[in-house]
């Protein structure tokens, strides 16, 4: 049985941010991952020189990003590709009618504008709704506010609907009514074209990582933590889990005694989504110039109705598209073919017949991934905003929960992740911690 300061579960963004700090401050600290890898969720798959990030891919706005600060210490790449949480014009975007034809400029601008509209009715009816409002519910009483048409209503409801599947990866009436309050962007936004798992590689550096070692129950006392592991238990005075809400709701993963109020109802009112990248490379460019992504209307885009250009980053003619919400779930035992088959379907709507097939497709699979459980958490409907930070309350004095889904400002983001590995490090040493100290030299 070997002793620690501090044991920390899981080698993901937070876990090394606490790790990395308290280490800095002189405690003997273990990161136990059930991977074979550390970066969690940060995920990135390379393929005849190709870099894809099949998890984490943008700083989603550096300005007073921790993780912007870090990837610059580091040395890390970063390309500008802003477009700001599904907003509908931050950069150029093709809308295509219901029929398949491309909206002209002037009725593309008529639509941005009526998105506008419902958003900043929206505003007034979330601050105002029930506890137990769904997004549907909210987004609903604004759009009859508006008193359009039916044909006008449909096509902004269904644009609020992609938004809450391509943010949370969850159907607009499963998510809670303040569900998107997060959803601001500050200053650009970038991608990593050398790959985002640079980041988490620089973070371990130094610190005692023991991959494959997988938790299956965590006991926690008042004189200390025990971690029970392949490899043996693990002893500490104080611990950090960073699993994702997927593996503290699992029956594989037990701490005992069971997490206490207000940690277990603020967890019990959270869940995992359904949300998969799609990355399809062609062997040529067959989709408008000069657009960051283009999008379809109407009953054919319930599933693919957004795809993005990455052939800046890529080198060559990639799209992305998600399989999020109702999509992921129906696709979630089909294989490559198969999804690429349908999401082709629909691109040959808009590009004609004779567009070529994908030469190469990757699609992630986060839903069945058994340290996840799911891509990241969002509210459910009776959930308040404050159950991310009830979520991280410290117990005891000696158990600590952090992870994107314990940050109140910015969930279900890699920023999250770190600020609040950093304020698991804090508490546990009873100070506040510069959070520079995560990336600089000493």
């Amino acid at each position: 049985m070997e002793q620690f300061d501090t044991i920390v579960v899981g080698a993901g963004v937070a876990g090394l941010t606490a790790a990395r700090l308290l280490t800095r401050y002189g405690q003997r600290v273990v990161v136990l991952e059930a991977r074979d890898r550390v970066g969690g969720r940060i995920w990135t798959v390379r393929h005849e020189g190709h870099v894809t990030d099949m998890g984490a891919s943008w700083i989603h706005g550096i300005t007073d990003s921790p993780v912007a600060a870090a990837a610059e210490a580091f040395g890390m790449p970063t390309m500008e590709f802003t477009v700001g949480g599904y907003q509908p014009d931050s950069r150029p975007i093709a809308y295509f009618a219901p029929d398949g034809r491309r909206l002209a400029d002037s009725a593309t601008r008529a639509f941005v504008e009526d998105i506008r509209a419902v958003d900043a009715t929206l505003l007034g009816v979330v601050a105002e709704s029930a506890p137990d409002a769904s997004y549907r519910d909210v987004t609903e009483a604004a759009l009859v506010a508006q008193g359009w048409d039916d044909e006008r209503t449909q096509r902004v409801r269904e644009y609020l609907e992609h938004r809450s599947e391509e943010q949370y990866g969850a159907w607009i009436e499963d998510l809670a009514a303040h569900g998107l309050d997060d959803d601001s962007i500050e200053g650009d936004e970038v991608v990593f074209p050398d790959g985002y798992d640079r980041l988490p590689a620089r973070l371990a550096e130094g610190l005692d990582v023991r991959l494959k070692h997988e938790v299956d129950r965590l006991t926690w006392t008042a004189e200390g933590v025990a971690a029970s592991t392949d490899y043996g238990v693990f002893t500490a005075r104080a611990g950090v889990v960073t699993v994702p809400v997927g593996v503290l709701q699992s029956a594989e993963f037990v701490i005992d005694p069971p997490l206490p109020e207000p940690v277990a109802g603020a967890l019990s009112r959270l869940r995992m989504n359904a949300f998969e990248k799609v990355v399809l490379r062609f062997p040529e460019r067959f989709w408008d110039e000069g657009v960051y992504a283009f999008r379809q209307q109407g009953p054919e885009g319930r599933w693919w109705h957004s795809w993005y250009d990455l052939t800046s980053l890529h080198g060559e003619p990639t799209l992305l598209t998600f399989a999020a919400g109702p999509a992921a779930h129906q696709t979630r035992n089909w294989d490559e073919e198969r999804i690429a088959g349908s999401v082709m379907a629909q691109l040959r709507r808009l590009y004609g017949d004779g567009i070529p097939d994908p030469s190469h497709v990757l699609v992630s699979d986060w839903q069945d991934d058994p340290y996840s459980y799911g891509s990241y958490a969002y509210m459910t409907v009776g959930s308040t905003t404050s159950d991310h930070d009830a979520l991280a309350t410290p117990l005891g004095g000696v158990l600590h929960l952090a992870g994107e889904a314990t940050w109140t400002d910015d969930p279900a983001t890699v920023p999250a992740a770190l600020f609040s590995g950093h304020r698991a490090a804090s508490n546990l040493l009873g100070r506040d911690l510069p959070i520079e100290d995560v990336w600089s030299a000493g």
